[in-house]
């Protein structure tokens, strides 16, 4: 057997200690970038792309759809509205919500009805109809103590559907939270040099940000990254609400009320 100088004679033990920790970092560098996350592994493949056509995409799926549920809130100068509405091409159901009144609203084709309490059609607070985009212009009531007579006609308002007549100043505002392309025309367009914000995920659906500005000012609209790239969610800038956008393309009943349910005022709803 050949002799081997001291120094050259290394246990076989001491070299795999030293050669296994080289090994295991060489692969684990190789792991992670080969299995390096794809945050657009699985997605509609709208994530890749530049912003203005992000935004097109989700106004092309909006444009599109047949049905909506919508939910948020929206500031103006108005007041504040909170909706919770599900709308269609043939019409829409559900509610509007005021600093001091409720109202549920239902529209057929052009058949609109509007269900309140007695304190909407009494103004006893300053609100009612009138403060929210309701019927009337408030009578001259708007600000104080409601008359006996308002009180007797409010009674016989409250909780039936009252048919708004279409000859009614409060027709057209009414009927715009009822309308489908209306309000996403109004409620989903930015403004502003538009640029691509974070990933999220908004009802458990992953998103990808779109914003008018590069701190929203212009809104900020979350399309998504599965299936259709529809608009999931869009906060006004400046803090004027955020409404959620759901239940897309899921069709769902509309259903005049009940006869007894029913109230027609004919060409003009009560003053009151």
């Amino acid at each position: 057997m050949p002799f081997l100088p001291t120094a050259a004679r290394v246990p076989a033990a001491r070299i795999r200690r030293a050669v296994l920790p080289l090994a295991l970092c060489a692969g684990l560098a190789a792991g992670l970038t080969g299995c390096a996350e794809d945050p657009d592994e699985g997605t509609n493949g709208v994530g890749k792309l530049a912003p203005e056509a992000i935004e097109e995409k989700a106004q092309s799926a909006a444009d599109a759809a047949k049905a909506v549920r919508l939910a948020g809130t929206l500031v103006s100068k108005g007041g504040t509205f909170k909706l919770n509405m599900r709308l269609k091409d043939d019409g829409a159901s559900g509610s509007v919500v005021t600093k001091n009144s409720t109202f549920e609203l239902l529209r057929i084709g052009d058949a609109l009805y509007m269900k309140a309490d007695a304190a909407f059609w009494t103004h006893g607070e300053g609100g009612g109809a009138g403060d929210g985009g309701g019927a009337g212009d408030g009578g001259g009531q708007g600000s104080g103590t409601p008359s006996e007579a308002d009180s007797e006609a409010a009674d016989k308002l409250q909780d039936k559907y009252v048919k708004v007549p279409q000859d009614d100043p409060s027709y057209k505002q009414l009927r715009g939270f009822t309308d489908m392309d209306l309000l996403l025309d109004g409620l989903i367009g930015l403004h502003g040099q538009v640029v691509k914000g974070d990933r999220d995920k908004i009802g458990g659906i992953r998103t990808v940000k779109v914003k008018g500005g590069e701190d929203g000012e212009g809104g900020t609209l979350d399309v998504a990254l599965e299936g259709t790239p529809f608009p999931l969610q869009f906060a006004r800038g400046g803090g004027a609400g955020v409404v959620v956008l759901s239940e897309w393309d899921k069709d769902f009943p509309l259903e005049a009320p009940a006869p007894g349910q029913t109230l027609d005022y004919g060409k003009q709803l009560p003053r009151t």
